[in-house]
């Protein structure tokens, strides 16, 4: 058993959290910046609640945080009663978040000069994999930091991956932002081709999801695009926000992503139709609009 802490109760956060101290059987603090979160967090699941990310993570071995952006991280981090200012010396500082590279970068040199050492650590799965404790992380930092901390990620993980130096999570997970965006355009330009021709979508989808054309998208999401229901995971507003991290790192490192350039733009649009909190294949919407 270790002394964690948890910073961020979101829709991630909260499951998380829950399976480090159900499954992992760890000592968990949780910290949220709506105080009932985190009390109703531990009125499920035992453990306590700090007020401030500085006391959630003083004394800990590990200390997690899942918070929505670069400036949700700093501010947790390094802000006022930040949790940099409590944490002990060898301690580890795992970050769930989506964020940048540079974030993650930059975080990494402060926890180092302070003692203790930091990876970015993002997760894919969506909800439910956090909810089924079967997440995907992609990690950055030190290997030494990595063996330490990884078989506490492994309580709500499945998969659970090194990828390299300090960012080199947050660039795997933008990759994978890449390729889904991608294939959710795809899938959603399939299903409107196919009723357009007036063929039986689920048939369809039966037979082509055996071969090259597969993908977790189609096994999962195809039943409900063609229902027109778009409240099953991962909002667009975030994938947004996702895809302008990678957009700006492409920036920075050259890359060409044409294709991630115009989903967004497609998501925008999604915006625009008051999708905001529809999830991210509702890019079908936009072709039935």
């Amino acid at each position: 058993m270790a002394l964690v802490a948890f910073l961020g109760l979101g829709v991630m956060g909260y499951p998380m959290a829950g399976h480090l101290r159900s499954k992992g059987g760890h000592d968990v603090t949780v910290y949220n910046r709506t105080v009932a979160k985190a009390v109703q967090w531990v009125g499920q699941h035992g453990g306590h609640f700090a007020a401030t990310p500085a006391e959630a993570a003083e004394g800990k071995d590990f200390v997690f945080s899942c918070v929505g952006n670069d400036d949700d991280l700093r501010s947790v981090t390094i802000g006022a009663d930040g949790a940099f200012q409590s944490m002990k010396k060898g301690a580890v500082y795992i970050d769930n978040t989506t964020a940048s590279a540079e974030v993650a970068r930059e975080l990494s040199e402060k926890a180092q000069a302070l003692g203790f050492s930091f990876l970015d650590a993002p997760v894919s799965g969506g909800q439910a994999g956090a909810e089924n404790g079967v997440l995907t992380v992609m990690v950055g930092g030190e290997q030494a930091a990595f063996d330490r901390a990884k078989p506490v990620i492994d309580a709500f993980a499945r998969m659970v991956g090194l990828m390299g130096p300090s960012g080199a999570g947050q660039l795997t997970k933008m990759i994978n932002q890449i390729c889904i965006a991608g294939l959710v355009q795809g899938l959603a330009e399939g299903i409107h081709f196919g009723k357009k021709a007036g063929l039986d979508i689920d048939k369809v989808i039966e037979v082509i999801s055996k071969g090259a054309a597969g993908s977790w998208q189609m096994e999962n999401r195809h039943k409900t695009m063609n229902a027109g229901k778009y409240d099953f995971g991962f909002a667009v507003d975030w994938m947004r926000k996702d895809l302008g991290i990678c957009l700006a790192e492409a920036d920075r490192n050259g890359a060409k992503l044409p294709v991630t350039a115009l989903v967004d733009q497609f998501y925008k649009d999604v915006q625009a139709m008051g999708g905001r909190r529809w999830d991210t294949s509702s890019l079908l919407a936009r072709l039935e609009k």
